[in-house]
């Protein structure tokens, strides 16, 4: 209990970082391709265009960041003062503030949020906006201030700490150890930690002075994960096997890896052969001067290839195809090295049985009309919405007028039926809500939500 508390957490801390930087992607993306199209060794070098890469990512997306952050802890108010706050760190340091705009951020909108409980019931009516305008303009400034003064030094030092470690490990060939801290991670689901949390704001550093980053491409390459859904596709037994075809396509060409997530949990040998992938992987891109202008989100071939700089194209699909080979070969190994061949359906069954178990124990939340059911992730953009988007297309076809949606953890829905989420996020969904759970180990072709969907048609059969 106390290991899947632990993990809760860190589940949640990882979670509320990406919460930050997901909805700004797009900005990302655009100042990536404005990089890799303008500056002088870019595809059209353009001197006139390429003075916006600078403010960009100086000024504009450390502020979009800081600005979301204080908009998750303290609302509107809360964004102003994270926007406030971040110009502070910005000015405070010569690099992009990004680590710094993620503490500024929530920091500014959990202190308006404490002035603005402590004034509620202080205010002489009339004065609202003289006073609210006020004391977050007050607070804005002393925010900016210290951030200046304190925050920002001190985010400076440790990233640059971080960055001198991490830049030692390419300096001296030891980059591919990444892999062993960010394979078994991102099977925890924190992946978009890892990724958005410490990789995204070094590889915007050194992407502004050299226009590419390895950084982008050492926990998000989306060749391992190919490697291992293939070969369940051929070596695999029962569901696993059956399943793997498609997880395979959604996770190369979509780009949500969370569907190979469950597949490594089951058999957790496999997860040296993500380790062998990523090593090799990450080894290949080093080998080859390989580099993103920006980070691929989400991580699809598709992503991978439109973020590629001129002149790295061999290096980009050279590290994807290592990748795939070597933990194709890994866990192909691994799964014929396996004796028993049915204890997988065996255990698919149980699990089913489980389920309806645990519906019936539901009582009235399956047995009366069910109106909105929740998918949630972590992030809320990638496995939950597809298997929203593919659990909604089934209701509808069996003429079910359901609201499914997909949600991020954190946003999970008060007035939801049912919240769907990944049996390894249930200690982190329990933290937000207390609406029946439905677990799942796989968000498409799992035995729970094909029981779910049973549940649901055959109340609608039996109605008059």
């Amino acid at each position: 209990m106390e290991n899947k508390s632990a993990r809760a957490k860190v589940q949640a801390f990882g979670g509320f970082l990406t919460a930050m930087v997901i909805p700004n992607i797009g900005a990302f993306i655009a100042w990536g391709f404005i990089t890799a199209l303008f500056i002088p060794t870019g595809w059209l070098p353009n001197e006139h265009f390429a003075r916006i890469v600078g403010p960009m990512i100086t000024y504009l997306l450390p502020v979009m960041i800081g600005s979301t952050g204080g908009h998750l802890v303290g609302g509107k108010r809360g964004a102003v003062m994270g926007g406030i706050g971040t110009i502070g760190v910005i000015v405070g340091a010569d690099i992009p503030m990004f680590i710094g705009a993620m503490i500024v951020g929530p920091l500014g909108g959990w202190v308006i949020k404490r002035i603005d409980a402590a004034l509620e019931k202080h205010i002489p009516a009339g004065f609202e906006m003289v006073i609210n305008n006020f004391s977050l303009g007050i607070a804005g400034m002393l925010m900016c201030l210290l951030a200046f003064e304190i925050i920002g030094p001190a985010v400076l030092v440790a990233n640059n700490f971080v960055k001198e470690c991490i830049e030692s490990l390419v300096k001296t060939g030891y980059l591919p150890l990444l892999s062993l801290i960010n394979e078994p991670a991102k099977i925890l689901f924190l992946n978009n930690a890892i990724d958005q949390g410490v990789y995204y704001p070094l590889g915007m550093q050194q992407a502004s002075d050299t226009g590419k980053s390895i950084f982008f491409m050492v926990a998000s390459n989306p060749g391992p994960g190919l490697g291992l859904l293939l070969a369940f596709a051929v070596f695999g037994k029962g569901m696993s096997k059956r399943s793997a075809p498609g997880a395979m396509i959604i996770h190369f060409l979509g780009g949500i890896h969370e569907l190979y997530f469950p597949y490594v949990l089951m058999k957790p040998l496999t997860l040296i052969a993500m380790i062998a992938g990523g090593m090799s992987g990450i080894y290949t891109f080093h080998l080859l001067d390989g580099g993103l202008v920006a980070g691929p989100s989400p991580g699809s071939i598709f992503a991978y290839l439109a973020l590629t700089p001129r002149g790295s194209f061999i290096a980009t699909l050279s590290g994807v195809t290592v990748g795939t080979v070597v933990s194709f070969v890994v866990t192909a190994l691994i799964l014929k090295m396996e004796k028993s061949g049915v204890q997988e359906d065996v255990d698919s069954f149980a699990q089913s049985t489980q389920a309806v178990k645990a519906m019936k124990q539901q009582g009235t939340s399956l047995s009366g009309q069910v109106k909105h059911i929740a998918f949630v992730c972590d992030a809320g953009m990638g496995s939950s919405a597809m298997g929203a988007t593919t659990f909604r297309k089934r209701l509808e076809k069996s003429g079910l007028n359901i609201e499914v949606r997909h949600y991020a953890i954190e946003n999970a829905p008060p007035d939801a039926d049912l919240i769907v989420t990944h049996a390894s996020l249930e200690g982190r969904v329990k933290r937000v809500t207390h609406q029946p759970l439905i677990l799942i180990n796989n968000y498409i072709g799992d035995p729970q939500l094909d029981t779910l969907f049973e549940r649901l048609t055959s109340h609608q059969a039996e109605k008059p």
